[in-house]
């Protein structure tokens, strides 16, 4: 796979890491033509068939910015990997989060808020170009 290459995926579970204090969401997938993609429908199903993988993840998350001379990461929801389902959930607010952030209503939504907060809104909405699909609020977010 090229760098910048797009490739269809399965979401199998999503893990959250704490990066100074918020949610940094660390979502698992597994690439839709790979072998193993078969077998592995949910988290669940990485732990039965893959064991010790989901350990080898969390660690890889916990010591990746040790070398930068940064403490080691912590976790949120007692270090679980959350099932497909809470990922979905998860990524589909992210999702409505970052609609609001593009189209505009996140700045609408903050008239009473200082000129700087506005403005660091509002160079955040206006750096995306990327065409919004017709996506309801009810539906996967497809990418």
């Amino acid at each position: 796979v090229k760098t910048g290459e797009i490739r269809p995926v399965k979401i199998l579970g999503i893990l959250c890491m704490i990066d100074e204090g918020e949610a940094d969401w660390k979502v698992v997938a597994i690439d839709a033509e790979d072998k193993w993609a078969p077998f592995l429908n949910d988290i669940d199903d990485v732990a039965k068939q893959l064991p010790g993988t989901l350990d080898a993840i969390r660690e890889w998350f916990r010591t990746y910015k040790i070398p930068d001379g940064k403490p080691p990461n912590v976790f949120g929801l007692d270090e679980k990997f959350m099932d497909k389902h809470y990922a979905l959930e998860i990524i589909k607010e992210c999702n409505h989060a970052w609609k609001d952030l593009i189209t505009g209503e996140k700045e609408r939504q903050l008239e009473q808020c200082n000129d700087e907060v506005k403005g660091l809104v509002r160079r955040l909405s206006k750096s995306n170009l990327v065409d919004l699909s017709a996506v309801e609020d009810d539906e996967q977010p497809s990418f």
